[in-house]
């Protein structure tokens, strides 16, 4: 799927575009995360995973106020405590599907970002806010605790001290201070966020597929591994890596002093 159609399911639009595949999150007014919508982004994603043509994907939001505002609290509140476990299961699955893509994750994040939605974001690879999107973990508001893995991912991403911040007073922050703790690499104008987010998603499309998949698997298993079997990690598999075709292409093009054509 190279070139630019969509197909369009109930609230998730995925649109491909030269190996690109721009997911769309559509269910005002907040894009919350209700069951249904959990799991019909875990079907699109399940459904990436087998795509042989995917080189890159992008997640956002539609419009320009919110990325992912949170899970359905009406929903959930709704839900009886004894059922609860399978909302948090669901939820857990879909970030660890769309974590465990081989292909580069971007996350382009075009408004509020919170509770669930910044869980959501935490899965991805790469994010990027545009300059009005606001962060947090709100759950503590609410008596409850964030269960789509924020505990676990944000204290691996900005530390500790700053997770215990975030976590523990539910506040939100501006996208300039996620800068500032590493939840987000690149802040831009709102009207520039897609156009960026696309710009590295088609660069990373044009690189080694094997290259990006190992790094992302040594990177992440950083954060899990001490040092020593990391580095046996990392030397398994850059040998890997080096026996591909794409990593015989790429040096052999700096050698000749041209454009590698990786495929």
């Amino acid at each position: 799927m190279n070139d630019s159609a969509a197909d369009v399911s109930r609230h998730v639009t995925t649109a491909w575009q030269d190996g690109v595949a721009t997911l769309t999150i559509d269910r005002p007014p907040v894009n919350a995360l209700s069951m249904g919508l959990l799991r019909e982004l875990l079907a699109v994603v399940e459904q990436l995973a087998v795509e042989s043509a995917l080189r890159c994907v992008v997640v956002t939001g539609a419009g320009d106020k919110c990325f992912v505002a949170g899970a359905d609290v009406h929903e959930a509140a709704a839900t009886p405590p004894e059922k609860a476990p399978e909302r948090t299961a669901v939820g857990q699955e879909l970030m660890l599907a769309l974590e465990n893509l081989p292909v580069p994750v971007i996350v382009a994040i075009n408004g509020l970002c919170l509770g669930g939605g910044c869980e959501l974001a935490l899965a991805g690879d790469i994010r990027i806010a545009a300059e009005h999107a606001r962060f947090g973990q709100p759950e503590i508001n609410l008596g409850i605790i964030p269960g789509f893995g924020g505990t676990q991912r944000l204290p691996r991403l900005i530390g500790q001290g700053a997770a215990m911040d975030l976590i523990l007073t539910g506040r939100d922050i501006s996208a300039a201070e996620a800068q500032q703790l590493g939840l987000v690499s690149r802040v831009v104008a709102g009207p520039q966020l897609l156009d960026s987010a696309m710009a590295v998603a088609t660069r990373l499309a044009a690189l080694s597929p094997e290259a990006l998949a190992a790094d992302k698997r040594a990177i992440r298993a950083a954060s899990e591994l001490p040092l020593a079997p990391g580095l046996s990690l990392e030397s398994d598999l850059s040998a890997q890596v080096r026996r591909t075709p794409n990593a015989i292409e790429g040096l052999s093009a700096f050698t000749q002093k041209r454009p590698p054509r990786f495929s």
